[in-house]
């Protein structure tokens, strides 16, 4: 990207940096002979914002400041410190002159831009480079950078005084700021209230801190016409393609909008605009939220495992233990120290006996995150029963998945004898780029790996995984450990068989890495058909009171010129149905039958390391040299 200035009256575009950087979030100086703007030469990856490949790799940003006139010196310029009688003598009229950050309401700020040689007139600011995302105007001389914090702790805001070449935290945790057209105050938003602050010195939020306990009155049924008709433009103006699919939109329009007379809820306009959209024929196209009615949530407490009522009492099925290295999942029952067993019975929470007539998950309420006490037995008898101290946590999920993806990898090295490696990818997001990095390069001893994208829930494109599943390998350094095992070249990787699992219910990004998969000849795809959803979805704004309705944004189409995958899917090579009968018996044919088609492609070749050639003589001598002298 790059900052360009247009010449209103010339109707002249004039490039203001060059495209060698990537340039952004440009800012007058008060003076006008200076354009501040945010520069990174390590983007790089970053330009393909929708591929995986520009996750890992971390964009930095420096402060530059744009000399506009080749008449003007930099604002940070070298200067003497020695004291001269100009000097003196301003000194002396301070306190009679406006301050030299302040410009006149009436001052006329006339900009002047050299064109020749200007790219070479940028000067890096002496601020070190950063995770910058954006700049605001401020006084003259200054200049307002904004820097992300990690987490969710707001921006940090830098107050960089162009003049002594530094900068000082104006304030942090912010959550948005706007700057008044004289640059004299701030409108500052931190957690939800607001500010008017001075725009000089360092930020005193208390003291600024203005009543913001504003109501409007709504008339719902105008507001729902309103998002019913914005919705309909929406899927006509932003839709990837021009003609609404083929669907006649404008009669589309007067099918639908009565309906909107006999909406009584938010939820019933989100049914309308809903099938409204689905006129369209897409995938992608989701309407979801609103100015919906404050629901009271209850935090369930849970275990981390299977109760099943036994006999009259509660028995523990299945303890759930988040399996090793996952910082981020609590299995309530499987921590050092806690000594229950799959089988004992749950007699007590928190001092109230548990019978076939009460719920456990009753006594549960509210106790997420919380210590209670509970009783439990290897017999559903209070004679001998231990009372433990645990913490209920509020969600399964995670402890759940991991025990689901664990089981496949353990059955998988099963059924290989510990030749394949298991990969599950949930999703072509930031959760599926750790997943795959972690179980892909830790399985490297393998001699194939199984991939499993079922039920992935999309994202980007993951052109990344793709590189890496096709990495060739090139050669060996040879190593003087005992055993003299060499390294490959490149170091990481898995060089033998691959077997992608799909579904029905993998979908977005998780129909194009089966398309890349296959179209890269990388291996055997099984299982079913996927989703058949690849219309990109993002720009479409939101509705006026919070809600959404997506309109596809990007549609793919192949290197032949032909709309693709989108209401297609990605087909497998070895069709696998889910057969529930043997699902509920816990068999899984596609991963059993993948690891079939793996093992037999092992049959013909598997990978082994080359081993190191007998030592090179490379000593070299002229003939003769025994008479040399």
């Amino acid at each position: 990207k790059s900052i360009y200035a247009y010449n209103i009256d010339s109707k002249t575009i004039v490039p203001i940096t060059d495209p060698l950087a990537d340039a952004i979030s440009p800012v007058w100086d008060a003076s006008g002979n200076y354009l501040y703007t945010l520069a990174s030469t390590n983007y790089g990856l970053a330009t393909g914002w929708l591929d995986m490949s520009s996750y890992d790799p971390e964009t930095t940003r420096s402060l530059y400041a744009v000399v506009l006139s080749k008449e003007d010196k930099a604002p940070n310029h070298i200067k003497t410190d020695e004291e001269t009688l100009e000097d003196k003598t301003d000194n002396k009229d301070d306190k009679n002159k406006d301050s030299k950050d302040d410009v006149k309401p009436d001052a006329t700020v006339v900009v002047k831009i050299d064109t020749n040689g200007l790219f070479n007139r940028a000067v890096a600011l002496n601020l070190p480079d950063g995770n910058y995302v954006s700049l605001a105007k401020a006084p003259k001389g200054h200049v307002f950078v904004a820097e992300a914090s990690d987490g969710d702790n707001g921006i940090k805001i830098h107050d960089f005084d162009t003049e002594k070449d530094e900068a000082s935290v104006f304030d942090e945790g912010v959550q948005g700021m706007l700057i008044s057209e004289d640059r004299k105050t701030t409108l500052v938003n931190k957690n939800g209230q607001w500010a008017i602050l001075s725009t000089k010195g360092k930020a005193d939020f208390k003291k600024g801190k203005i009543d913001t306990n504003l109501k409007i009155k709504i008339d719902p049924k105008a507001e729902y016409k309103q998002i019913f008709k914005e919705g309909w433009r929406y899927m006509r103006d932003f839709l990837y393609v021009d003609n609404v699919h083929g669907a006649p939109w404008d009669d589309v329009y007067k099918w639908y909008s009565p309906w909107i007379d006999h909406v009584r809820h938010r939820t019933d306009l989100n049914y309308v605009v809903d099938i409204m959209s689905g006129e369209v024929a897409i995938g992608h196209s989701y309407v979801r939220g609103g100015d919906l009615p404050d629901v009271d949530y209850v935090p369930v407490g849970l275990l981390g495992a299977d109760i099943v009522l036994h006999n009259g009492a509660y028995q523990i099925k299945k303890i759930f233990n988040g399996e090793r290295w996952n910082p981020g999942t609590t299995a309530p029952l499987s921590q050092p120290g806690i000594t229950i067993n799959e089988g004992d019975y749950l007699l007590t929470i928190n001092g109230t006996t548990l019978s076939a007539a009460v719920n456990p998950y009753q006594l549960l309420e509210q106790t997420a995150g919380r210590e209670i006490n509970i009783t439990v037995n290897s017999k559903p008898s209070m004679t001998g029963a231990q009372t433990i101290l645990i913490k209920p946590v509020s969600s399964e999920r995670s402890l759940r998945y991991l025990d689901w993806v664990e089981g496949n990898r353990r059955k998988v090295d099963e059924l290989s004898n510990g030749k394949l490696a298991y990969v599950y990818v949930p999703n072509t997001g930031g959760s599926g780029f750790t997943a795959f990095n972690r179980y892909y390069f830790s399985q490297q001893d393998k001699k194939g790996a199984i991939i499993d994208e079922r039920n992935n829930g999309g994202g980007s494109a993951a052109d990344y995984m793709i590189d890496i599943m096709n990495r060739k390998l090139f050669g060996y350094f040879n190593s003087k450990t005992k055993t003299n095992r060499p390294w490959t070249t490149p170091m990481a990787g898995i060089w033998g068989p691959k077997v992608m699992i799909i579904n029905e219910r993998a979908g977005s990004g998780g129909d194009l890495l089966p398309y890349m998969f296959k179209e890269a000849k990388l291996g055997t795809i099984v299982g079913t058909r996927t989703w058949g959803g690849l219309v990109g979805t993002w720009d479409t704004p939101p509705f006026i009171d919070g809600g959404r309705m997506v309109a596809p944004r990007g549609g793919f189409y192949d290197v032949d010129g032909n709309w693709a995958v989108e209401g297609e899917g990605v087909a497998p090579d070895i069709e696998v149905i889910q057969h529930p009968k043997l699902v509920s018996q816990g068999q899984d044919p596609q991963l059993e039958r993948a690891v079939e088609e793996a093992m037999k492609q092992l049959q013909v070749k598997t990978f082994q390391l080359m081993p190191e050639p007998a030592a090179p003589n490379r000593s070299k001598r002229p003939e003769g040299y025994e008479k040399d002298n």
